[in-house]
């Protein structure tokens, strides 16, 4: 009797999206078990492709609406609009607009950079489709703004000491001296999905420990961690500070509970319950998941370990390929077996651009317990 495998992973950054790697590990196992049966559901826990793997599961369509990158630069933006039961859901990803990916390395400046592009897609999803509930996907971003960019473009102004409007990046902290919420829009419900459980400030907030990739020095990182204690102190989000998450894409979190009265919820609970990802792995033989890196982080509950501990739990064996793996998750015991792809010793540059193929060779190596 055919074999049935659940392949669910993430994407393999720079390299592979989650449909590639699925389809990559898809058909190395053909190639082992020609009359196996294939399930492949992509995965994303919030950050880039979160909108990909939704819509096909939701049977969505693109939308298209102006907006801006990080840099408040014009661009044209997408996202995800279905009809759920709850009504029409517009499915957004905050890296769509305000991600690293669309700048250079040369470009990165979380000093400057803003989530009001977000906030675009938000009001545009609002009044030009009602949509009933937003699911928004955190991750991914170039931007250290506590969602203040965002927030403006839902109509929240950010007035100075003459009460006039200011743009709230955090190179302007010092000017804020309060907001005015009376022209915000009225929003539907609001789910953001994130990975991280990160509060706004300090050792373990935003700036501390996500600004540096995005391009902040010593010295912005304190100018921007000022910025963030500054809005909390002026805006009375005390209490949105602290919550788990909050620290998430530069504090978009935070902004979103405090601006928008969103909930915070796990990326992989979400895409779990919208994918039954329960019921598919109870149908399976053999889960198959991973991603581009597997290492300390990803035991905090990224996707493709949220989706190895969900199958333990369950009794349904699950094998882990990625690009590089470290002694952490290697030790973890979650895996079954874990494959990664540098170590075959192939130089970096190597394993980024022949990812495919290198997926697939691993998976036929692997062998995958086939008889």
């Amino acid at each position: 009797m055919p074999r049935r495998f659940l392949i669910a992973p993430d994407k393999f950054k720079g390299s592979l999206t989650a449909l590639e790697a699925a389809e990559a590990i898809a058909e190395g196992i053909r190639r082992i078990e020609p009359d196996a049966e294939l399930d492949l559901c992509p995965i994303a826990d919030g950050g880039e492709g979160f909108m990909e793997t939704l819509i096909s599961s939701l049977r969505g369509k693109w939308i298209t609406c102006p907006a801006v990158d990080a840099l408040g630069r014009g661009i044209a933006s997408r996202y995800v609009l279905a009809n759920t039961p709850d009504g029409p859901t517009a499915i957004l990803e905050m890296a769509e607009t305000a991600g690293l990916w669309r700048l250079t390395p040369d470009e990165r400046d979380p000093v400057h950079a803003t989530t009001r592009g977000v906030g675009m897609q938000i009001a545009h999803a609002v009044s030009e489709h009602a949509v009933s509930r937003i699911i928004l996907g955190l991750g991914g971003s170039a931007t250290n703004d506590g969602g203040c960019g965002m927030a403006a473009a839902l109509g929240i102004d950010f007035l100075d000491a003459n009460d006039e409007k200011i743009d709230p990046i955090p190179a302007n902290p010092r000017q804020l001296r309060r907001l005015d919420f009376k022209h915000r829009i009225a929003l539907p419900e609001i789910i953001a999905a994130c990975d991280v459980d990160h509060p706004l400030l300090g050792p373990r907030g935003a700036t501390a420990v996500f600004s540096e990739q995005k391009g902040a020095t010593p010295e912005n990182q304190t100018a921007l961690e000022a910025a963030l204690a500054l809005l909390v102190s002026i805006s009375g989000g005390d209490e949105a500070a602290v919550v788990p998450g909050a620290g998430a894409a530069g504090g978009l979190g935070f902004g979103l509970l405090h601006f928008t009265d969103a909930k915070l919820i796990s990326g992989f609970d979400l895409l779990a319950k919208l994918l039954d990802l329960e019921t598919r792995i109870q149908a399976t033989d053999h889960v198959i998941t991973g991603e581009g890196s597997l290492d300390r982080q990803s035991l905090g509950g990224k996707g493709p370990v949220a989706l190895a501990r969900l199958a333990n739990r369950l009794v349904v064996p699950v094998t882990g390929f990625c690009g590089q793996a470290d002694d952490a998750v290697r030790a973890s015991g979650i895996f079954q077996s874990l494959h990664a792809l540098a170590d075959s010793g192939l130089p970096l540059e190597t394993l980024i651009a022949r990812a495919g193929p290198l997926l697939t060779a691993r998976v036929i190596e692997a062998g995958l317990g086939s008889p």
